[in-house]
């Protein structure tokens, strides 16, 4: 038994990552809140590649075909995945379904991977299993249909992991590896980013109490965070400084008042596929036995001071986040904007669901090893048993490619983010693409791009054109090559590109240039990743030759 006991291991493992997932190979999309509308965003993502804008900022079909500067906001790292199964030939949908599937799975092993550095590899499985078959995150994949904040779960754990190395042994590729997944979290979700990060900073302050050499430690950390931010700063830059452009703080202030959550809410909730009220927010059964046992745990492991001071930080961070839940604690969300930015309290459930798997396996590692593998299989059967009934969608929609990849007809957002001077949503398509508002003459549009239009306009007197397109910085219109003042406020035309012009005929552009910022975000992401590369290519050229 003991010959095969690495390749059962292998197969159990196998098993457990793709149980949650087999719906996901149903054909058609499954129906979720927005699983529709990211298939859309990805069609835009996907159509900014193909012509070279490798940092994707406008979303040309969305809004009606007005243009939309959703994509500067939304976390890139979802679409570039699927972008790339896409261009291999998987069709939009099952690019996304890929996704979907990734997030699962490799949430699964990168947690099995960070706990299995201090827990026995059955109290790692134990912790993986807990992670990855929390009821919350069914509840993303296929009820809310949450594609970054479902990826981001994967990338938690891994920075964790890359951090606990290099705590034990320092080297500059765990450096670089702990900036990269770092970076990727970031890039995957960046609320679920900001949300992890205390965690993680107060992570890295554990160590460095818990080391020798806390001064070296912490400049190897400090490299790895700073890393990390400067390598996801082309999204993370302009996404934070230019929200100002939009209607995110009108939109999200005061939103989240509707959607605190209730203490026998979290205790249990029937499965549901409704919305924000609706569906279940429970922390499941393991996760409250984990929080019920800590002080147990907590006394036990006291002379080990890694685990106890774990196993504290882990307490604090679940009573914090479970009262910010809760609308006793609508004090702090009343005066800190940055919490309203996150729309939802119940949003921290995906930081419980973190912290009660890691809790929970270092209350499984106190159990004597001669009964581990036991205990492991009973848990890990009741587990499959209660969350079997979650690995499913409502239901599945089948719509051709061109749905998506065609004009559509919504911001795929709640609004936060449209340009502050324009309406929130777009309620109809424009008559065309560009008209003449005032004066005599004809306008007909050549060609278009994501970021470029060509028009042809003949004006018979003076004419005032108006390009329906959502403006947003940088935008520029140029008439027979000269650049041409526009206006952007009009009350009769919120948010869309209008300007003068002489009779004559003429050659008109309008280009989507980026703003300095812009500019200087990807700017600093390239030279990172330069001077990382250009690191790594002299350190082996040094291995080499000596």
């Amino acid at each position: 038994m003991k010959k095969y006991k690495k390749e059962l291991s292998v197969i159990l493992f196998c098993i457990l990552a793709v149980l949650p997932i087999v719906s996901l190979f149903h054909p058609g999309l499954p129906i979720t809140h927005d699983g529709q509308d990211h298939v859309a965003r990805i069609a835009n993502f996907y159509q900014n590649l193909t012509e070279g804008n490798f940092v994707p900022g406008w979303a040309a079909n969305l809004n009606w075909g007005y243009g939309h500067p959703i994509l500067e906001f939304l976390y890139p790292l979802p679409s570039y995945i699927a972008s790339f199964f896409h261009f291999t030939g998987f069709s939009l949908v099952n690019s996304t379904k890929i996704v979907y599937a990734l997030g699962m799975v490799l949430s699964l092993f990168f947690m099995y991977l960070w706990l299995s550095q201090f827990s026995s590899k059955y109290a790692a499985l134990f912790g993986a299993v807990l992670y990855t078959y929390a009821p919350y995150r069914f509840v993303e994949v296929y009820v809310r249909g949450d594609l970054g904040e479902n990826l981001a779960f994967a990338f938690i754990p891994l920075t964790l992991f890359f951090i606990y190395k290099l705590y034990k042994k320092q080297t500059y590729n765990l450096m670089f590896l702990g900036g990269v997944s770092l970076a990727l979290l970031i890039l995957a979700h960046n609320a679920i980013s900001l949300m992890a990060m205390p965690f993680v900073l107060v992570y890295c302050g554990m160590l460095l109490y818990l080391s020798k050499n806390r001064v070296r430690l912490a400049l190897w950390f400090t490299l790895l965070i700073a890393s990390g931010f400067l390598l996801s700063a082309f999204f993370w830059v302009p996404a934070l400084l230019e929200g100002k452009y939009t209607l995110r703080d009108i939109v999200t202030k005061g939103g989240y008042l509707g959607s605190f959550v209730t203490l026998p809410g979290i205790i249990y909730g029937p499965w549901n596929y409704g919305i924000t009220g609706q569906f279940t927010v429970q922390y499941g059964l393991f996760q409250w036995i984990s929080i019920f046992c800590s002080p147990f745990v907590i006394y036990f492991s006291r002379k080990k001071r890694e685990k106890y001071l774990l196993l504290i930080i882990l307490l604090l961070f679940i009573i914090a986040s479970t009262f910010l839940m809760f609308p006793q604690s609508n004090f702090i969300w009343s005066k800190v904007m940055l919490l309203q930015n996150f729309q939802f309290p119940w949003r921290f459930l995906a930081l419980i669901v973190f912290l009660t798997a890691v809790l929970g396996s270092l209350v499984f590692d106190l159990i004597p090893k001669k009964y581990g593998s036991i205990m492991l299989v009973v848990f890990l059967l009741v587990i499959l048993v209660i969350s079997s009934f979650y690995w499913k969608p409502k239901s599945y929609q089948y719509k051709p490619e061109s749905f998506y990849t065609g004009i559509y007809d919504s911001t795929t957002d709640t609004g936060e983010s449209a340009p502050i001077w324009s309406v929130r949503f777009m309620e109809h398509a424009p008559k065309a693409p560009i008209q003449v508002v005032d004066g005599t003459g004809a306008a007909k549009q050549l060609k278009k791009t994501s970021t470029y239009r060509d028009f042809r306009i003949v004006a018979k007197t003076n004419v005032r054109i108006l390009i329906n397109l959502l403006y947003f910085p940088n935008w520029t219109v140029y008439a027979n090559g000269r650049p041409v003042p526009i206006q952007f406020q009009d009350p009769r035309y919120r948010g869309l590109i209008t300007f003068y012009l002489p009779a004559g005929n003429y050659n008109v552009e309008a280009i989507f240039y980026d703003t300095k910022l812009r500019m200087a975000a990807k700017l600093i992401s390239i030279v990172t990743a330069f001077v990382f590369a250009l690191f790594f290519i002299i350190r082996a050229l040094k291995v080499t030759y000596n």
